[in-house]
């Protein structure tokens, strides 16, 4: 059963029954409660919500206590279809899309949306729909054109299912420990400042740092102001990056180190953060799905999905409760065993240490070299001693070599590759095809133009990879969100890594449904493939403790 469905003011609504086609199924019903009328539908048939937005739609529910099963996002399915096209570059928005069916050019100003707007004294204006159609029947016409692709029916399936997950982890949050938080910033900075000030322990370092530079001023946020402290010294130095500084022998290097250490947790997560991001003991982000090409997810401000090791004591689980951590192991080497098919590297797939099997096999037991060789077949690194380590790859693996290498030829062809479910690769830009598409007078190729055919040769390497692995992860999500016990949630989600909060009755019940999930997402991907995906699931207080 399809259900289209457009929220209004004041927590009302319309809805109206699709048939599988996604012709209207029915008249178009209005509720003054939108959430009573879709726990209702959701109880008695569980349908598939069609609706324009997840992330404006679905919080609203959720606020109201009311989580559905499964929907159909048109945003995201828009943007996957276009990609499938090579048209990554033009809006998804519905009223774009509709423009597309009804033949007519896209809005040239679609509006701000919802969640992208500041708060002001006048809402905003409402997007105006092309040729005046109503929302219900927009919905209706997107959905049956975006039937156009068959073939990526799974990949919008899981899309979609992640854009619940994302709006269910926001509206669940992270647990996060104030106090706990407070206590990390007094430790490594020193008590909180006035605004506009350094911490005590910052401003300290600073002392040292100019008293290193015979008390001349310098600025340390500042990599310019830290050349020239340099070179006042006599020494020459390119750059005020931390692996050039640990050449120099200077007494201000240490200090220096010490201080970007420290600035970098207050500048990320400093007192500021967490007055904005952290509210009644939850890190609430705005998750955003696919918001990197390759389908990995991006988040709106709050640093989500970089979350440094010394902040993860601040989470912790709530009394009676436990924290579920689980990490798909070496996840994209096991993709690309089950993507390439190649036998042998399938059979190393059978250990739960990857990296050290490859080394058994292929390096002498040096699993440091076996690691460098397989990241530098899917990311195409040749420098020092990637090379020699990937040609040992190539001959022992050849076939799982071959299928990043084509992968890599098409890239510097400017053609487009896909994921294991049928995400694209956007094509290169105008400028590159410009660049790439000539030769000189004497019929050669400039070195440039060499030089950015293989750069984007290992995008595309890289990519086929990398995005059959968010592909993966997506497929997890969906299963896991509907496995989980009631009372357990899903409250972070990065790259290959699940984070459950959960009574701690239901520890046991949660690990089974991680493992069950990390099963599933493999056969929905590859079948019946002798490739493992091992889910390793801890239950911990703190998330600092799970690795």
């Amino acid at each position: 059963m399809l259900v289209a469905l457009v929220p209004e003011a004041d927590g009302a609504g319309r809805w109206q029954k699709l048939h599988d086609d996604g012709t209207p199924a029915g008249p178009a019903m209005s509720a003054p409660s939108l959430a009573s009328a879709v726990a209702s539908l959701e109880r008695a048939h569980k349908p598939r919500w069609v609706w324009a937005d997840t992330s404006e739609v679905y919080p609203d529910l959720l606020t109201a206590g009311v989580r559905v099963d499964r929907c159909w996002d048109l945003h995201l399915t828009e943007a996957l279809l276009l990609g499938s096209e090579g048209r990554h570059r033009e809006p998804r928005e519905l009223p774009a899309a509709l423009a597309r069916v009804l033949g007519l050019p896209a809005p040239a100003d679609l509006g701000p949306r919802k969640k992208d707007v500041e708060l002001t004294l006048f809402a905003p204006e409402p997007v105006q729909l092309p040729g005046g159609t109503d929302e219900l029947a927009a919905l209706s016409l997107v959905y049956r054109s975006q039937q156009r692709n068959p073939g990526l029916g799974l990949l919008i399936a899981a899309e979609s299912a992640s854009a619940l997950v994302a709006a269910e982890m926001t509206h669940h949050g992270l647990p996060w420990r104030e106090d706990v938080h407070n206590r990390i910033l007094e430790e490594v900075l020193g008590p909180r400042p006035i605004p506009g000030t350094r911490p005590k322990l910052l401003q300290d370092l600073v002392d040292q740092i100019q008293e290193a530079f015979d008390g001349r001023e310098i600025n340390p946020d500042a990599p310019a102001s830290i050349v020239r402290a340099f070179s006042r010294a006599g020494i020459e130095v390119p750059s005020a990056r931390r692996w050039v500084l640990k050449k120099i022998d200077h007494p201000a290097v240490e200090p220096l180190l010490d201080y970007k250490e420290r600035a970098r947790l207050w500048v990320a997560h400093g007192w500021t953060w967490l007055d904005a991001w952290v509210q009644d003991g939850r890190f609430r982000p705005d998750y955003v799905v696919g918001g990197v090409v390759s389908g990995r997810w991006a988040s709106r401000g709050g640093a989500a999905l970089q979350i440094p090791k010394l902040m993860r004591q601040a989470v912790i689980a709530d009394d009676g409760w436990c924290l579920v951590a689980a990490d798909a192991s070496q996840l994209e080497p096991r993709i690309l065993a089950a993507l390439s098919g190649d036998a042998r590297l399938m059979e190393v797939c059978g250990d739960d240490d990857l990296y050290a099997a490859l080394a058994e096999d292929s390096f002498a037991g040096e699993r440091p070299r076996a690691k460098i060789a397989m990241l530098s077949a899917m990311y195409g690194g040749t420098s020092g001693e990637a090379g020699p380590l990937l040609a040992v790859l190539r001959k022992r693996f050849p076939v799982a070599v071959g299928y990043v290498e084509a992968a890599a030829l098409a890239g510097e062809q400017g053609r487009m590759v896909r994921t294991r479910l049928g995400r694209t690769s956007p094509t290169p830009s105008a400028a590159w095809q410009e660049l790439t598409g000539g030769a000189d007078e004497a019929g050669e190729v400039s070195s440039s133009s060499r030089q950015a055919a293989r750069n984007w040769g290992r995008f595309t390497r890289n990519f086929v990879v990398q995005g059959s692995a968010a592909d993966w992860t997506a497929a997890l999500l969906g299963v896991l969100r509907n496995r989980l016990p009631a009372d357990a949630h899903l409250v972070f989600f990065q790259h290959d890594e699940v984070l459950v909060h959960c009574p701690r009755a239901d520890v046991n019940a949660a690990i089974e449904a991680i493992a069950d999930a990390g099963r599933e997402a493999t056969r929905l991907l590859f079948g019946e493939t002798s490739v493992r995906f091992p889910m390793n699931a801890v239950p911990v207080q703190c998330y600092a403790d799970a690795k």
